[in-house]
C-alpha cells in the first residue's frame, strides 16, 4: 500500500483518537483500549513499510501518549519514583533531545563570545562580573589566595542559599520559555558570556587550573543542569509556535509536562552541586586530586544518564517506542 493510501484510509481514525486524548471524557477506557491495540497496528505496519516518514513518526508519539493516558489511573505503586528515574525522566530526555543540544550549542558559543569579549576588552569582565568581585578577587590573587572568595561565609548557609538559588534560575529559565523561547536563550546567553568572561579572567593572571580545580568541583553539575534547564524552556517555546502534527494546544501542555518532568529531575542535581559548592569547593585547592576526581565522576555521570542511558534505553525497545 502507498504511504499516501495508508494515510488517507487512517488520517480519520487517528484524529479522532488524539481528540480523545485531549477531551478526557470522549473515550471510555474500552474504547481507548481498542483505540490503543488498533494503533499498535498501526504503527507496526507503518514503520515497516515507512520507517523514515512522519507519519511513522506521529503514530510513535500518539502511542507513547495513548499508552500514558491508559495507566495514568493506574494504582501506583511504592516503585513509581525510582520508575521516574530508571524510564520515565530518560525517555522525556531522549524524546526531547534536539531542544538540548540546541541549549547546549546556544550557551557554548556565549562561552566563547565572553573569553573572546574580555581578551579584546580589559574592562569587558568588570561590565559582566562587577567591580567589586574583580577587585576583591585580584586582591585575593595577589596575597596568593585566588579562590579565597569562595571559602569566605558559613558552609551551610552557603549550601542552601546556593542550592535555593540554582533551582530559582532553572525554574526561571524554564518558565521564560514561554516568550517563544527568547527568554531562556537571554538567560543561556548570559550565563555563558559570565562563565566564558569568568575563566578567561583567571587565565589572564595565570590561574586558569587552579580556577578550573576549584570552580567545576560543583560547577560541573550547576552548569550541565541550567543547560538541561535551558533546553526544557526552549522546548518550552517552541511547542507553542512549531506544533507539528499535534494541535497547538495539546503540544503545549505537552512540552510543559516534560519541562516540568525534566525540571523536577535537576532539583537532587542542584543539592548536589549546592552542597559541593558550600562544603567541598572551598578546599578543593588543598587537594587537587580529590577535585579532579570528583570533577571526573561529575562529567561520567552526566555524560551517562543524559546522554547514553536514554539512547541505550529507546534502543533496547522492542517497538522502539518512548513507553511512559
Amino acid at each position: 500500500m502507498r504511504e499516501v493510501a495508508f494515510l488517507k484510509r487512517n488520517e480519520k481514525k487517528w484524529k479522532d483518537l488524539e481528540d480523545g486524548l485531549e477531551k478526557r471524557n470522549k473515550l471510555t477506557p474500552d474504547e481507548l483500549s481498542d483505540r490503543y491495540i488498533q494503533l499498535t497496528d498501526d504503527y507496526a505496519y507503518s514503520k515497516t513499510f515507512y520507517p523514515d516518514s512522519k507519519v511513522t513518526q506521529y503514530l510513535n508519539q500518539l502511542l507513547s501518549l495513548t499508552h500514558s493516558r491508559i495507566y495514568r489511573n493506574k494504582k501506583e505503586n511504592r516503585s513509581r519514583i525510582i520508575k521516574f528515574w530508571i524510564t520515565e525522566l530518560p525517555n522525556v530526555i531522549y524524546e526531547q533531545r534536539r531542544f538540548l543540544l540546541y541549549s547546549f550549542i546556544i550557551f557554548g558559543l556565549s562561552v566563547l563570545i565572553g573569553a573572546y569579549s574580555s581578551s579584546q576588552d580589559k574592562d569587558y569582565v568588570r561590565l559582566i562580573l562587577g567591580d567589586h568581585y574583580v577587585n576583591r578577587t585580584i586582591e585575593n590573587i595577589e596575597n596568593g589566595e585566588p579562590m579565597a572568595i569562595y571559602k569566605g561565609g558559613g558552609e551551610l548557609n552557603m549550601f542552601l542559599g546556593i542550592t535555593f538559588n540554582n533551582v530559582r534560575v532553572s525554574f526561571i529559565a524554564f518558565a521564560y520559555g514561554v516568550l517563544f523561547s527568547l527568554g531562556t536563550v537571554i538567560i543561556l546567553v548570559l550565563n555563558g558570556i559570565m562563565l566564558g568572561s569568568f575563566q578567561y579572567f583567571f587565565y589572564e593572571y595565570g590561574y586558569l587550573l587552579e580556577s578550573v580545580l576549584s570552580i567545576w568541583v560543583h560547577g560541573t553539575l550547576e552548569i550541565s543542569a541550567i543547560i538541561i534547564a535551558g533546553g526544557a524552556g526552549i522546548l518550552f517555546g517552541a511547542s507553542f509556535m512549531f506544533p507539528g502534527t499535534y494541535s497547538r494546544k495539546y503540544a503545549f501542555q505537552k512540552a510543559a509536562k516534560d519541562g516540568i518532568k525534566i525540571i523536577f529531575g535537576l532539583i537532587p542535581i542542584f543539592i548536589i552541586a549546592g552542597f559541593l559548592e558550600g562544603f567541598v569547593t572551598r578546599h578543593a585547592d588543598v587537594v587537587p586530586f580529590v577535585a579532579a576526581s570528583i570533577i571526573s565522576v561529575s562529567v561520567i555521570f552526566i555524560l551517562y544518564y543524559f546522554i547514553y542511558y536514554p539512547i541505550s534505553l529507546n534502543n533496547n525497545q522492542p517497538d522502539g517506542t518512548n513507553k511512559l
